[in-house]
């Protein structure tokens, strides 16, 4: 299947018959294409609807709109009574027909090879390499509501049953949910690379601030087996007493890492709802790091220290350890586990477990070997062309769109910046450092108040003056990191706003250079002269206009910068000058006052010295 709706194709269509048997499908719809030639020598699916062509010529053919087809799919589940009744929360298991409490969850495929969800054959495939691969029963898989969504992905909704038993235990559930939301879970070739958004799972959600029947019976058999063994070893002497209940203590906390969680006064609310994280005892995470030796450590900040590592199974991980005395507090440090464990994408960076245990906070990510977007820009000295500085900006207004759009409910980060882009070794990027991030829990509410908190230099200043966080505060946080692109400068370099100082220098009538020569990144200068560049500088000027509701959204930004991609030559530096500065009137405005200008900025107690590009730090913005 070839996509290509929504993407402004305009003109004549021409589908000449020699086009190879593999592609099946190609979809035209919603652009702007206003004739056809040579579209019946085309024998197999065409999409036109939505076109100018449909309307002049009504029947041409091509031209019904395809509505979304939604289907279930189970092999098994035909043998089964569907009468059956089941509690409340469970459903029939295909696999046994009994009832039981399935583990359920959201497949997107971005980019599946065939366009007819009613091929069986294909989702028989899926369905037997899900039981198998996840290591269940045969046929103990359902797949529902399979259909293309608006976005043109393959959406699968699927239901995975216990092989015994009614309901998975905590392991089950953490192994199965890391299998599928870190994609070492192949599916079929056909259907292409995918993500997994995970549901709660029935019997360990707390309802009404009371655990469920599950938890509760866990407890109770705990205290019970806890009261036995201090009889046991009563009898045997204090030493014994003493060193068995710390291993009964080690056990516990290996099983459930929060069973203390809310026992002191610094932790809030109950334990965080985990999905597919992978818990660390701190003897495994000491022993990976040599002891957290001072070779293994790779950057440091006012919550403390990372380290490199590697595990038993040879993954190379970063580990972010918090200090004593700390801001990344309890709250924070739930916060974090929370937001990583539900959110998964290649331009985000993967949370893969934490520590909670003999007083350590620590969060285990992927290891990210190219360090971070402010350093390739300057300290690090890697040449970055026009090309590079495209995908990166790609990269990362992806990894955000999916955050606004795709995470349920949506996630603000609220502190974007250089710092917090990391890039791997081909320069891939990915968005990190989820702590100050808010979920949208009201999506029709449209912002969330809360204190303001972000970096100098990256603050939406309307979300300084109304303190109503959106997600239009991280797009004006993404067009500052555009323009760090584009300058190579920090956002605040002796006393000059890199924003400010854009919007004043842009001069449409300058064809060479935008009348930006002064503050381009002199590594980018020859780019300065193509329509691409100046396309980038109007949209990153977009991004940063003082009224959030004049931003585009960033599913916005990435078809823009997607678009630009796609008109740049395959060489680095290979680009021409000479497209009309017309196309810009306008982007270039008088400054308006300077949105730091009446602030007093104080480093919170979060800490770390230096100045606004230090190792992921952050600042507080009060009113003087």
């Amino acid at each position: 299947m070839k996509c290509m709706s929504k993407n402004q194709l305009s003109g004549t269509l021409t589908m000449p018959g020699s086009i190879g048997a593999q592609l099946q499908t190609v979809d035209f719809q919603e652009n702007v294409i206003v004739d056809v030639a040579g579209i019946s020598n085309y024998k197999k699916t065409l999409l036109l609807a939505l076109n100018p062509v449909c309307s002049d010529k009504p029947t041409v053919a091509f031209c019904t709109v395809q509505k979304p087809n939604v289907i279930a799919y189970s092999t098994s589940m035909a043998k089964c009574n569907t009468a059956r009744g089941c509690q409340s929360g469970q459903d029939q298991n295909p696999a046994n027909c009994g009832c039981a409490y399935s583990y359920n969850g959201k497949m997107v495929f971005r980019a599946p090879s065939f366009k007819d969800v009613s091929s069986t054959a294909n989702f028989q495939q899926l369905e037997e390499t899900l039981w198998r691969l996840l290591s269940l029963r045969e046929g103990a898989v359902v797949l529902n509501r399979i259909h293309f969504n608006e976005d043109n992905y393959l959406q699968v909704q699927v239901s995975l049953f216990p092989s015994t038993g009614t309901l998975f235990n905590v392991s089950e559930v953490s192994r199965i949910g890391f299998l599928l939301s870190n994609q070492t879970y192949k599916p079929p070739p056909i259907f292409g690379p995918y993500f997994f958004i995970a549901d709660p799972y029935v019997p360990f959600i707390v309802a009404g601030g009371k655990k469920s029947k599950f938890s509760t019976a866990a407890v109770a058999g705990i205290a019970v087996a806890g009261g036995v063994l201090v009889i046991a070893l009563i009898l045997v002497g204090l030493f014994a007493l003493r060193q068995k209940r710390r291993n009964k203590e080690l056990k516990e906390r290996s099983t459930d890492p929060f069973a203390s969680w809310g026992a002191t006064q610094k932790d809030s609310g109950g334990a965080p709802q985990l999905k597919g994280a992978r818990f660390f005892s701190f003897e495994e995470l000491k022993s990976c790091t040599d002891n957290f030796a001072d070779s293994h450590e790779i950057g440091a900040g006012g919550y403390g220290k990372v380290y490199k590592g590697t595990l038993v199974d040879g993954i190379r991980v970063a580990i972010k350890r918090a200090q004593s005395g700390s801001m990344q507090g309890a709250p924070e440090f739930k916060n974090e586990i929370e937001l990583l464990s539900r959110v998964h994408h290649r331009n985000l960076v993967s949370l893969i477990g934490f520590c909670f245990q003999q007083g350590e906070q620590m969060l285990v990510y992927e290891f990210v070997a190219g360090g971070t977007l402010r350093e390739n820009l300057v300290v690090r000295g890697t040449y970055l062309g026009w090309k590079k500085r495209l995908r990166i900006a790609l990269g990362s207004a992806r990894g955000l769109a999916y955050l606004h759009e795709l995470a349920d409910p949506p996630i603000i980060h609220r502190d974007i910046k250089s710092t917090n882009i990391l890039l791997d070794e081909n320069l891939k990027a990915k968005v990190a450092d989820f702590g100050l991030s808010k979920l949208v829990a009201d999506t029709e509410k449209g912002h969330v108040s809360t204190q303001v908190k972000g970096t100098l230099g990256y603050l939406d200043p309307e979300y300084y003056m109304t303190q109503q966080l959106s997600e239009k505060s991280d797009v004006y946080s993404f067009g500052v990191v555009m323009l760090e692109l584009v300058s190579g400068r920090q956002p605040i370099e002796k006393g000059k706003y890199v924003v400010r100082e854009v919007r004043q220098a842009i001069d449409p009538a300058d064809r060479d250079y935008y009348g930006l020569r002064a503050i381009v990144d002199p590594a980018i200068r020859d780019a300065a002269r193509t329509p691409g560049f100046r396309r980038f500088v109007q949209l990153a000027m977009q991004c940063v206009d003082e009224s959030a509701a004049a931003r585009p959204t960033m599913g916005t930004v990435v078809k823009e910068v997607e678009a630009m991609l796609l008109n740049e030559p395959d060489g680095e530096g290979s680009n021409s000058a000479g497209s009309s500065a017309t196309e810009f009137d306008g982007a270039g405005r008088g400054a308006p006052s300077h949105p730091y200008s009446d602030v007093e900025i104080t480093r919170s107690s979060y800490g770390g010295a230096g100045d606004a590009s230090d190792y992921m730090p952050y600042f507080e913005v009060k009113p003087k």
